[in-house]
């Protein structure tokens, strides 16, 4: 569900226009998604302010009114010149309408509105867009290549190789963006020393753009244990950080800092990261110095450098307890000790290596 579409349903909750099941859907989604719970209740608030300030308002219009009644009655019987009582009355009508605008626009920018607006004119696009033409081009591709092989000219269909995953489990749990994998005929996997496996699909999250792979090739070996482990607790703003995929055919570098602990428009699921990415690290993991995994790269923006944005760790955690368990192949369970605290920059990097793939996708 799009943020907006949900934001007119909870007006028209909140003004008591559903029917009562209707109502009771609505409540039962809250209770289901924290996530939109918690964008309920801003919202509600940010509602509840604008009220506050129309009764201000009304207040306000009738100190005015009052005021021009007393107008007249400037002077005294003696004569003399009486303090007028509109003076006080605008003094307090100033003072009404600041605390309402104070208060208004406090709230619009806790609840990130004006970031919403905001986003109605920003130059900006998720990775996932840039990967969905990309994926677009392919397919027109391939049914090319299919009405070729009709013909009896044979060619093999071209692998799109502009995407990253990583390893949850050593034995072959692989995450990587819902919008990399969205609508593939197949997934296939490729380490950095060239070895390829067939993947399949265990389970999908639109909403937070999460994809569960496995590798289901009897070629592959279970690895080594995991050297890196999972943080659920936020990190904190400034943090240094930094991510390993795959923008091209090898494995890229990148080093930054967590510029926000939300995404974009103050998406609370996602963080703001300032490291430069490209299309090829969608899926990749995002790392503090000690070697933990924070977070999943997912878009970025244009127009403004270095932006990109990284669903939380804790988000990618919440959406493995979902997958039903009749379709894993036993449990996943996330590795607890970190092997990479101690070690050097360079050295972290070669043990990462051999735990994050290119997402090749028919």
């Amino acid at each position: 569900m799009q943020r907006h579409d949900f934001i007119e349903w909870a007006d028209q909750y909140l003004r008591g226009e559903l029917a009562a099941e209707d109502a009771i859907a609505f409540e039962n989604f809250c209770q289901t998604e924290p996530s939109y719970a918690e964008v309920f209740e801003q919202h509600r608030l940010f509602v509840q302010d604008l009220e506050k300030n129309e009764t201000r308002h009304a207040f306000q219009q009738a100190l005015i009114a009052e005021g021009n009644a007393f107008e007249a009655t400037k002077y005294h019987k003696t004569g003399q010149k009486t303090t007028s009582l509109w003076s006080k009355l605008q003094v307090n009508a100033g003072v009404a309408a600041a605390v309402a605008l104070i208060s208004v626009f406090s709230t619009l920018w806790i609840t990130g509105y004006f970031a919403n607006i905001k986003k109605a004119n920003t130059d900006y696009s998720a990775l996932r867009r840039e990967m969905n033409s990309v994926k677009k081009n392919v397919t027109e591709q391939n049914k090319a290549i299919q009405n070729i092989n009709n013909d009896k000219n044979k060619n093999s269909s071209p692998i799109h190789f502009g995407a990253t995953g990583f390893m949850l489990t050593r034995d072959g749990y692989v995450v990587t963006n819902y919008h990399v994998i969205n609508g593939a005929d197949s997934v296939h996997l490729q380490s950095v020393k060239g070895q390829a496996y067939k993947a399949q699909i265990v389970y999908t999250d639109p909403q937070k753009d999460l994809a569960i792979l496995h590798i289901a090739d009897p070629s592959f070996k279970i690895l080594k244990n995991i050297p890196y482990t999972f943080k659920k607790q936020s990190s904190e703003l400034g943090e240094d950080i930094f991510t390993l995929g795959f923008p091209r055919d090898e494995a890229v570098y990148g080093q930054g800092y967590l510029s926000s602990n939300t995404g974009y428009a103050g998406d609370t699921i996602a963080y703001q990261i300032s490291i430069p990415v490209n299309p090829g690290n969608s899926g990749g993991p995002v790392l503090d110095n000690q070697g933990n995994i924070i977070g999943i790269i997912s878009g970025k923006q244009k127009g403004i450098d270095g932006a990109a944005f990284a669903i939380k760790t804790k988000e990618l955690v919440e959406t493995l307890n979902k997958i039903p368990a009749d379709s894993l192949k036993g449990n996943i369970f996330l590795n607890n000790k970190n092997m990479l605290s101690t070690l050097p920059r360079t050295e972290q990097i070669k043990k990462l290596q051999d735990y994050i793939y290119i997402v090749k996708v028919f």
